[in-house]
């Protein structure tokens, strides 16, 4: 074959492949297919809902039951009180802005699974302070460069990344390396607590987890409540779970106000903290931040990430239902303006970035919109328009809040300053700090 022919070949190759491409990650609105959701409103059984009793009786825990049989697996519950030790405590943390504990939470009775807490009080407080809690991607030392967090040697997935050995653990070049993603002085300014734990104290973000020495399921004994691989949770329903077991500390701890406790998660993360805020009402308000499909996006739209895609590239996340459902999403029982709906009547805030397509920023506002449903029963003002916010005009609506952020898939300072100007209209401290 002459160098011509070769030359065409590789350019029809080419073409193909993109097409391809294209079709497999549908980024235009006008492809988006027709789709009727699931009603918020109506039991399994065709039967609307009226009421708020109906809704706390029946229809909520329905709803409760298909998030656990079809997408997240069914979610364990703790045998008994988990121990805690508070292991250092700074109270001129921060050059005096902050007191720092540092806490173990054992998750076995022979101390060998623990989740390390990192809890930041500011010290400009008469009364215990409300507080902002979510997991993090690197470990605690990545959200600040305080030199007395301790360093988090677990694996990670960041392999020689900057502050990351060959092996993904950290060392102490790690520290601070995702503080933009936790303003935590502007946090504490603003009169509220941080409290955070690295995700991989509870179970690894790794297909291949299960197989490890440290693996969630080799210590939690499942057998009690349900046969091992018959619907078990994944990944995901373990953070959720272990964001409540963080909740449980704080509970305890006397500078904290647990009754005002946002549960904040990114990506990955804020579906985790979604479905943990969906399922535990003690949090009061709940923060999805680009958590996209399985967390905010509606499934049924086909946009950016699928069912499809999500299932193949990270199976362990979810219960293995939900890969029944690639590309039949039409026959998913529920749909993720379901599991905000869960939430209400609480406050949520969902944010998208304009350049996340994968995470399908119209299918997060439409998820905040239809969930509005659920806020109607507490007689709430939701979001009045099927039409999302242009990009970088917030929309608040009752408790409902959204932003569509210029830029990529990322937790920033913009997107910070909103939560707390919303979380101050909510959870209403009662003294703000100052530097």
């Amino acid at each position: 074959m002459g160098k011509a022919k070769i030359y065409l070949l590789l350019c029809w190759l080419t073409s193909q492949t993109l097409a391809g491409y294209a079709q497999k990650f549908n980024y235009k609105e006008e492809l988006v297919p027709v789709y009727t959701l699931p009603e918020v409103l109506k039991m399994q059984n065709g039967k609307p809902v009226k009421t708020k009793k109906d809704w706390e009786t029946k229809r909520r825990p329905e709803i409760m039951s298909l998030f656990q049989e079809h997408v997240f697996g069914q979610t364990m519950h703790v045998p008994k009180k988990l121990r805690h030790q508070v292991t250092s405590v700074d109270k001129a943390a921060l050059g005096g802005l902050a007191t720092r504990k540092e806490i173990t939470i054992f998750l076995t009775d022979d101390s060998a699974q623990k989740l390390n807490l990192l809890v930041y009080v500011p010290n400009r407080r008469k009364e215990p302070v409300p507080m902002f809690m979510g997991l993090n991607f690197g470990g605690n030392q990545t959200v600040h460069p305080d030199p007395d967090i301790s360093i988090n040697k677990n694996w990670t997935r960041f392999s020689n990344k900057p502050g990351f050995n060959k092996d993904g653990t950290a060392h102490e070049g790690s520290r601070g390396v995702y503080a933009s993603r936790w303003q935590l002085k502007a946090i504490l300014s603003k009169g509220y607590g941080l409290a955070t734990a690295y995700h991989g104290d509870l179970q690894l973000d790794r297909r291949d987890a299960t197989n490890l020495p440290q693996n969630f399921y080799s210590w939690y004994n499942q057998s009690r409540q349900i046969e091992p691989g018959k619907n078990q949770w994944g990944t995901i329903g373990i953070w959720a779970w272990g964001l409540s077991r963080m909740l449980d500390y704080l509970e305890q701890d006397a500078d904290v106000d647990a009754r005002r406790v946002a549960v904040i998660g990114h990506s990955r993360l804020g579906k985790a903290a979604v479905w943990a805020g969906a399922q535990d009402q003690r949090f009061a308000l709940v923060v999805s931040n680009n958590s996209g499909e399985g967390g905010a996006a509606i499934a049924r739209r086909k946009f950016g990430e699928t069912v499809q895609e999500i299932t193949q590239a990270a199976p362990h996340w979810f219960g293995p239902n939900f890969r029944k459902y690639a590309n039949k999403e039409d026959e998913l029982p529920v749909d993720f303006h379901q599991l905000f709906a869960l939430v209400a009547p609480r406050p949520l805030y969902v944010a998208s970035s304009s350049e996340d397509l994968w995470a399908d920023p119209k299918g997060e506002y439409l998820a905040a919109y239809h969930a509005g449903d659920a806020y109607k029963l507490y007689k709430l003002e939701t979001l009045c328009s099927s039409a999302p916010p242009a990009i970088g005009e917030p929309v608040e609506a009752g408790v409902i809040g959204y932003h569509n952020r210029p830029g990529q898939h990322e937790i920033t300072r913009y997107d910070w300053d909103l939560y707390l100007k919303f979380a101050d209209q909510h959870l209403k401290p009662t003294q703000v700090a100052k530097r």
